[in-house]
């Protein structure tokens, strides 16, 4: 059995013995049904679910195979938000009169996320875990965070998944906590409470490019699900060949990641255009307002994910131009028109040659 390297994650509903306690069983037994499987459609490679356990899920992303640590992070908030929804619309629409029904809302999700060494065996249908690792991970499950911090629902991580994600500046934003258990010793952790993000979801105001304002627009079908398009969509390399610069970093940060109010800074020979974020929907949608090389003129671009059958379509306008040269700008769009759908089908090219180079596999719409 070799030894691997990489993520590993539970993701664990919590306030669900209390519920069951007070439910009646056949009930509370297919919202765990519905719950889990939400969790395990959420579980999106590189994750791999290793098994269930009752009411979590417990996966693993090897090292080769993993994304960057925000998208990672995403993937958790993501799945955080998704599982509120759920919690929220089985309230709304309830019209039974039992204690389940009626005590679904005490339920919540935490996510365990350790990196570290891991072996993987195959045991009655599922990959088993195990390693001095793994056993850290589970021992976490039993801890004071609560106690400590006040926060119910939470992603955990250790200290060791906080340096693979390679955030810097991210723990700015997450609260400092140990724990300490036999042969384990002291083990040192970060909190992320997860009800801020769920509260910033429900309050989000979209921003649109109305049909009346766009100028132009591109697109072109990418053999791999959204969460893995964005993940290349958000890397500056990338957004270079999207955009056809010489090259693009990102200035800005919100504690460690990419966010609203984030620039990209592209460099197109000697000219420089920032590109400030303006609405950010992790495996959605980007939405920038560029300073263009036309005094004080900004022109909107929005990057939008769309699933299909063979994978996701990448579509990108460009939204009319503001400032005193705009309608310059409009026209010098109009007539980018075949480059800018160069740009995109280059784009989808140069994803699916990473892709095939990291995964081995060669990628191709159906």
């Amino acid at each position: 059995m070799a030894t691997q390297t990489g993520f590993l994650v539970i993701s664990d509903i919590s306030g669900y013995t209390m519920f069951l306690s007070k439910s009646e069983l056949e009930h509370a037994q297919e919202i765990l049904q519905a719950l889990l499987e939400l969790l395990i459609d959420h579980n999106r490679p590189p994750l791999t679910i290793s098994r269930t356990a009752g009411d979590a899920v417990i996966s693993y992303a090897l090292a080769g195979a993993a994304i960057q640590g925000q998208t990672f992070v995403e993937l958790m908030e993501d799945t955080y938000v998704a599982f509120r929804r759920a919690i929220e619309l089985m309230v709304m629409n309830n019209s039974c009169q039992c204690n389940a029904c009626a005590n679904v809302s005490a339920l919540d999700l935490k996510f365990f996320v350790h990196h570290g060494e891991f072996g993987i065996q195959k045991l009655g249908g599922h990959d088993e875990l195990v390693g001095s690792d793994v056993n850290l991970l589970h021992r976490l499950l039993k801890n004071r965070v609560v106690e400590a911090t006040g926060v119910a629902a939470y992603t955990l991580y250790t200290d060791g998944a906080i340096r693979a994600l390679g955030l810097d500046g991210f723990t700015a934003s997450l609260t400092s906590h140990r724990e300490s258990y036999e042969h384990l010793g002291e083990v040192a952790l970060w909190v992320q409470n997860m009800h801020p993000v769920w509260q910033a979801k429900q309050k989000e105001r979209l921003i649109t490019i109305p049909p009346e304002r766009v100028v132009l627009e591109v697109s072109a079908e990418i053999a791999l699900p959204p969460h893995q398009v964005w993940d290349y969509l958000i890397r500056p390399e990338f957004q270079s060949v999207i955009i056809g610069s010489d090259r693009q970093e990102i200035t800005h940060r919100h504690s460690g990641r990419v966010a609203p109010g984030s620039v990209y800074v592209c460099y197109h020979g000697k000219q420089i255009i920032r590109r400030t974020i303006l609405q950010w929907r992790p495996f959605e949608e980007i939405i920038t307002e560029d300073l263009i090389p036309l005094p004080g003129t900004f022109v909107p671009i929005r990057y939008l994910l769309t699933p299909t059958a063979s994978g996701t379509r990448l579509t990108q306008t460009f939204g009319k131009g503001r400032g005193p040269l705009r309608l310059l700008a409009d026209l010098k769009l109009r007539l980018s028109a075949k480059q800018a759908q160069a740009d995109v089908e280059k784009f989808r090219d140069t994803v699916h040659a990473a892709w095939a180079a990291q995964s081995g596999q060669e990628v191709q719409l159906l």
